[in-house]
């Protein structure tokens, strides 16, 4: 078996490294992961300039790009075949809701999934996780049951793990996602020269949106949250509605 591994905080990443021991022991494992923390990068990719592949070590790979360029590079230069599976993470921190659409965890999941390979993203929830060891566990099993029942080239597969002793978590959940409330705010403040700069302010909280069947909820009660997730973002529910507007 055959695992491209990839994440968005980094190369020296603890939940790389977590996740990749785990891997080697189920097969072989290519990391190719950012030269640094990249962490809300979403499925951005390199266009304005070159991308430079480090081997850093045996089979490890680090890029002056996205999580997402180096999902691309692996898939079509760096490996000499197609991997099996597309792992990315662990990531330090919940990646619940709309938080989707900025994770360059799940983005370089993504980007292996558009590229014809089945992928699984991973994340530790919390503000300060610690058990990578963990966490790389409920990957492990996650990985095997792959090997055993194999997964639809199509799958993705978003994967959030509570940071509780083992004894204390629970079975995994398929959940939807959830909702935040939309209060985040900017944080404004000056550099030495008096001159304004911003910091992107802290996620909002989960709404009422939030509830049972959600990512956030499972996470709440201690489980394991499987949330598939689908490329095609057409609002199917709204497109009558839309025709209707349209032709008036």
């Amino acid at each position: 078996m055959r695992f491209l591994l990839c994440n968005d905080d980094g190369y020296r990443a603890p939940g790389l490294a977590a996740l990749a021991t785990t891997l080697r022991a189920l097969g072989h494992v290519t990391i190719v992961a950012p030269e640094r923390n990249c962490s809300g990068a979403s499925n951005s990719l390199t266009l304005d300039r070159p991308l430079r592949a480090t081997r850093v070590a045996e089979d490890v790979f680090m890029v002056d790009g996205t999580p997402a360029d180096c999902a691309y590079l692996a898939l079509t230069e760096l490996l000499p075949e197609k991997p099996d599976l597309v792992v990315s993470g662990i990531n330090a921190g919940e990646n619940l809701g709309e938080d989707v659409l900025y994770s360059g965890t799940v983005a370089a999941a993504m980007e292996g999934c558009l590229l014809g390979t089945p992928a699984l993203a991973f994340s530790l929830a919390g503000s300060d996780p610690t058990d990578y060891a963990g966490a790389a566990r409920v990957a492990g099993e996650l990985v095997q049951k792959f090997m055993a029942e194999g997964m639809s080239p199509h799958w993705l597969l978003n994967i959030n793990i509570p940071d509780v002793p083992a004894p204390a978590l629970c079975d995994a959940q398929v959940t939807r996602l959830g909702r935040r409330q939309r209060d985040a705010i900017s944080i404004m403040q000056k550099d030495p020269r008096g001159r304004p700069m911003y910091w992107i302010g802290p996620v909002g909280v989960p709404d009422a949106q939030a509830g049972p069947g959600t990512d956030f909820y499972a996470i709440a009660a201690g489980f394991v949250s499987i949330t598939p997730l689908q490329m095609d973002l057409s609002a199917y529910a709204v497109m009558e509605g839309l025709a209707t507007w349209l032709r008036k």
